[in-house]
């Protein structure tokens, strides 16, 4: 693949490059590739045309730098003059690219910055041939607070936004990085805001991940206040901070350990439980069996990363069996895909996918131990050092 073409002479006084558009043309043409204006045989040539009252900077990106993801993407000649896109290649790619820069358009036209990681998200949305259009995925807008608006960035993100208005309960099971907890924490937040419900409660499994809990220091609080740290983080992000201490003491907002929940209903609530893959059996049927009047639950969990003992099955798990098609419970899973973490995350999740795939292991942690090939060998390297701590 070729480097993008400037169809200019060098600058005047130095060989830096302009970024206005309407005084350049970009081109990107294949390794001997012929001209924009020169489609190969076989090739198809198509023209876009973006509106005057568009930025060409704000839709290719200072210094080209979204022209140069859309190139590295794609395999087609891509020629820039003024307002007007020529792009050359094959017909799968060329109606490919314009349709991306159709969305872009309308994104950049509704008040969206668009970035190198929002292109890049664009893009598998479109390969996918979903029938949702990203621009209605990237600007729906969840919450706003302190000067940043929370969307989802993936379509499964938003139909599990959307899974969280349409039903009491909803369970949503992914790898790490996929914005699980995060989402149900806006949705929350806004539902409390609306006056939709009257308080938030946030609970996890206060789960022994190889640490000890009698070996923490501190009260019973300070030993268990790191295993819902996260919750409050997300919290700081979406509120003021100093009125989060007003609405903790008011009960407004509750951050507590799932065995506090035991014995309550929770009316006009909305209820979120989080790492629920650390949860019995018998803790999952106690949380959901809080559910009181006027009140959703949203309940999130990873299943390749379970801390419970050796032999003791995890609730989220066994769940899916037991409520999968019951009437207004709804279960949303999130991929690889769905990560929104450095691009790192994505490939480590599919690293693993791999691994246990070729191994024929059954996730690299189930139910407290690892299991297929790895256990059977008994080398040493499965459950032979104590308890796995697992990664945060």
């Amino acid at each position: 693949m070729g480097s993008a073409m400037r169809g200019r002479g060098p600058a005047p006084g130095g060989d830096k490059e302009l970024t206005d558009t309407s005084r350049e043309s970009r081109r990107r043409a294949p390794q001997g590739g012929t001209p924009a204006d020169e489609p190969a045989a076989g090739s198809t040539q198509v023209k876009v045309v973006i509106p005057d009252d568009h930025s060409m900077v704000s839709l290719l990106g200072s210094g080209d730098e979204l022209l140069h993801v859309i190139e590295r993407s794609f395999r087609a000649d891509i020629h820039v003059r003024g307002n007007e896109i020529t792009i050359t290649g094959t017909a799968a790619e060329t109606a490919l690219v314009a349709e991306l820069f159709k969305e872009m358009t309308a994104l950049v036209g509704g008040g969206a910055e668009l970035t190198p990681a929002v292109v890049e998200r664009i893009i598998p949305m479109l390969r996918r041939k979903s029938g949702v259009r990203p621009a209605e995925v990237l600007s729906l807008d969840i919450l706003s607070s302190r000067g940043r608006t929370i969307r989802p960035k993936t379509l499964n993100q938003k139909r599990y936004v959307d899974a969280i208005d349409e039903h009491t309960i909803v369970f949503c099971i992914g790898p790490a990085g996929t914005g699980k907890t995060y989402l149900a924490m806006a949705k929350a937040v806004k539902a409390l805001q609306a006056k939709e419900v009257n308080r938030i409660i946030l609970t996890r499994p206060a789960v022994e991940a190889g640490e000890r809990l009698g070996f923490l220091p501190g009260t019973l609080y300070e030993k268990i206040d790191p295993y819902l740290r996260p919750l409050y983080d997300a919290l700081h992000d979406m509120l003021d901070p100093e009125s989060i201490p007003r609405l903790m003491a008011a009960g407004t907002i509750e951050v507590a350990p799932l065995a506090y929940m035991r014995g309550r209903t929770l009316n006009d609530s909305f209820i979120i439980l989080d790492e629920a893959q650390n949860t019995s059996a018998e803790q999952m049927k106690m949380f959901l069996t809080r559910l009181g009047f006027g009140s959703r639950m949203v309940v999130t969990g990873d299943i390749t990363q379970v801390d419970l003992p050796a032999g003791q099955a995890s609730g989220l798990r066994l769940v899916q069996e037991i409520l999968e098609g019951v009437e207004d419970i709804q279960f949303t899973r999130l991929t690889s895909h769905d990560v929104v973490r450095h691009r790192l995350v994505g490939d480590i999740v599919n690293a693993y996918e791999a691994y246990e795939a070729r191994t024929g292991m059954d996730g690299p942690v189930r139910d407290g131990s690892l299991r297929g090939r790895a256990a059977e060998r008994g080398d040493g390297r499965a459950g032979s050092r104590g308890p796995r701590k697992r990664a945060q």
